[in-house]
């Protein structure tokens, strides 16, 4: 959206804080076009997205793990102002950012289910796939019952206080200008037990090596199949990345 609208030229200078998958997203851009980037991530993110990011020719400038997502964002606006010829996407207030899931995601799952889905649950990291698939899945199905996700030590959806927790990609301590508040009827908190045990039985017993955000949706999704007046329902989920970028941490030792 920043190139179609003339924000970003040949040399300009990419600046964005990230837990790591978008910014992963935005490297791979950034080193097609031959543009230089500059991302602020918290210490506490796994090994694996730092190398990854390296490997994509991305600066990066760790920030203090106590103070979460909110201090890879300050930090990353004290850069934005720093320098004359920057531009930071800002994921969590961009509304590009719900629109490629309305353009992309949504109609995915909308193609792969035959249109019928019941029940929608999202973790929220920025809001921005609840919100793009939400809304055009509500566009469909007017019925469609709408869960978030959130990690049950920093439950700021649920009207709590933010808190640190292990669920890497969700759980930002705030509550993102993107997400569509309304479009959901409840709020699963998840602890990070749970969600690195799903993580790790998906991988045991289905094969599919994923994050622990990916296990934090499952464990609501499954909490949420439970329930006898879903049975028969068709539940929709995400698993939002891959389990190789937590090599290194604790959720596969």
């Amino acid at each position: 959206a920043g190139i179609k609208d003339g924000k970003i030229v040949k040399d300009t200078v990419i600046v964005e804080p990230t837990s790591g998958n978008t910014g992963i997203g935005l490297a791979m851009v950034c080193a097609a076009k031959g543009l230089k980037l500059i991302l602020t991530m918290p210490e506490s993110m796994s090994l694996e997205r730092r190398q990854l990011l390296s490997a994509l020719g991305a600066t990066i400038d760790l920030t203090p793990a106590v103070l979460g997502m909110k201090g890879a964002i300050d930090r990353a606006s004290e850069l934005n102002k720093e320098m004359q010829n920057s531009f930071m996407p800002q994921q969590f207030n961009n509304p590009a950012n719900p629109q490629m899931h309305r353009e992309t995601t949504a109609l995915e799952i909308l193609k792969d289910t035959d249109g019928k889905v019941d029940i929608l649950v999202a973790a929220v990291g920025t809001g921005g796939s609840l919100t793009g698939i939400g809304e055009v899945l509500k566009e469909h199905n007017p019925d469609i019952v709408i869960i978030a996700v959130e990690p049950s030590s920093s439950p700021v959806l649920g009207g709590g206080k933010p808190g640190s927790h292990k669920i890497q990609g969700i759980g930002a301590g705030f509550i993102p200008t993107v997400l569509n508040t309304e479009l959901f009827s409840e709020v699963i908190e998840v602890n990070d037990e749970d969600a690195f045990e799903t993580s790790r039985n998906l991988a045991k017993n289905e094969g599919l090596l994923v994050g622990i955000s990916a296990g934090a949706n499952v464990w609501a999704a499954s909490q949420i199949a439970a329930r006898p007046e879903n049975k028969g329902k068709t539940i929709v989920t995400i698993l939002c990345d891959t389990g190789e970028r937590y090599l290194s941490t604790s959720l596969y030792s």
